[in-house]
């Protein structure tokens, strides 16, 4: 979670102090918002924390996925796996 007293930065200190940055990155594992003229700008995060986000990111499209396809079922839409079967097979030239 974003702590907006430790932060957020301008661009010029993250320029001036970019090895204690990447400390406090590195500990804290929250990013850093810096900022330009007083306006965010740039949100820094180390890569650990940011593929933690991507995976969850995956993680609530493929819920969401089935959370949709789930009720479209319970509302007789879609169609059947051996049907989606058969389609696939036939337009990609798979055998059985």
């Amino acid at each position: 979670m974003l702590n907006f007293s430790q932060d957020i930065h301008s661009l010029t200190e993250f320029k001036r102090k970019t090895a204690a940055f990447m400390k406090q990155l590195k500990e804290r594992g929250r990013p850093v918002v810096l900022t330009v003229n007083g306006k965010a700008a740039f949100i820094v995060q180390d890569a650990e924390s940011y593929q933690a986000l991507v995976e969850a990111a995956d993680r609530y499209e493929a819920i969401a996925a089935l959370q949709e396809g789930m009720a479209q079922s319970a509302h007789g839409e879609g169609i059947s796996l051996e049907k989606f079967d058969r389609k696939m097979r036939s337009r990609h030239g798979l055998l059985r």
